[in-house]
């Protein structure tokens, strides 16, 4: 059983590893600076479907089967599979997971769910209720774009501080025992409200979260940032990235280059016209499923802290005024322990 170091943070007694994982992605993602790091680009937004949703399912199911085949494990095999994305009710993944014939829990964290989803997988392995489980998510931009905010035959402008929705999904499967790296601690997030209203500002809203929750990790693991090779944050972009690197200045603490987020990853914003990078929760996904953990099987890093943010609104609350509270979960992910 995992030891609660804090109000936020366990450490797993028994590190569930990583013995398969992949990241499947759209066409404008496949030509971003990560182009080589994932498992299968696809050249049509539609992924052989009818519509944005069934692509998005499409592609979710897609990556599953991939990790499922290079953790050499049929679906069946799994104890349980924990899963979610944006769309209402999590349409995406239980469409997509519907045939696994495994057990299924449907998980929302807005775009912070591939963190939730890889920590409560990790959990119930560690609390021995399982022996495998696998971490899934995904999104994709024109189908965001229709519930969130225009159908893009709308032609709607974007304005600087936008991000741009991922296409792309991720999945991570976790075992009792392998020699992958493991999950060794993971800290829940508290939600955050800063009072941000504006739709297009999705960075500032969900820095304050991921400054919470980071600043927790550390005091409670009484790590300092030093202790990782890399620090990752799901999606906050270039606006939420510097933001979280003042607030962890002002404590006094420098983030350094260490620290780097997975949406300014993503794509290339000088060439590729994201404004402020990518979002969705097939941003962190993905990153984690095709560049991260290919990076620590080779040796690149040992240990990396990944902290995916997510925006908790929906159109009506935005419609109606509301601000939009953030989130934040990180997952210590480390090899050779």
């Amino acid at each position: 059983m995992g030891i609660r170091l804090g109000r936020q943070t366990v450490m797993l007694s028994t590190p569930p590893a990583v013995i398969g994982y992949a990241g499947v992605v759209g066409q404008k993602e496949g030509e971003g600076p990560l182009k080589g790091c994932f498992d299968y680009i696809s050249d049509d937004s539609y992924f052989g479907e009818k519509s944005w949703e069934k692509a998005e399912s499409h592609m979710i199911r897609q990556c599953f089967q991939i990790a499922c085949g290079k953790a050499g494990l049929a679906p069946e095999g799994l104890d349980y599979i924990f899963s979610g994305d944006l769309l209402n009710q999590c349409v995406s993944s239980a469409f997509a997971m519907k045939d696994c014939k495994a057990p299924y829990m449907g998980v929302y964290g807005a775009c912070s769910t591939m963190a939730e989803s890889l920590g409560l997988a990790a959990m119930v392995i560690d609390g021995g209720f399982a022996a495998k489980a696998c971490a899934l998510t995904g999104s994709h931009f024109c189908s965001a774009e229709r519930q969130f905010r225009f159908p893009l035959e709308y032609g709607g402008q974007r304005t600087p501080t936008a991000q741009w929705t991922v296409t792309g999904a991720g999945a991570v499967i976790l075992a009792a025992g392998g020699q992958g790296p493991k999950i060794t601690h993971v800290t829940t997030g508290m939600i955050v409200d800063a009072g941000i209203k504006d739709a297009n500002s999705m960075g500032s809203a969900m820095a304050p979260a991921a400054y919470e929750t980071l600043k927790a990790h550390f005091t409670e693991t009484g790590r300092s940032p030093n202790y990782y090779d890399a620090i990752f944050t799901g999606d906050l972009g270039a606006q939420g990235h510097d933001i979280l690197q003042a607030l962890f200045r002002a404590d006094g603490v420098e983030l350094d280059a260490r620290y780097m987020d997975c949406g300014v990853l993503m794509f290339d914003l000088n060439t590729q016209n994201v404004g402020c990078g990518g979002s969705g929760c097939g941003c962190c996904a993905s990153v984690l499923g095709g560049h991260i953990l290919e990076a620590m099987n080779k040796g690149v890093w040992q240990r990396v802290l990944v902290a995916a943010t997510g925006a908790l609104m929906s159109p009506t609350s935005s419609q109606q005024g509301d601000s939009i509270p953030g989130i934040c979960h990180a997952v210590a992910i480390e090899s050779g322990v």
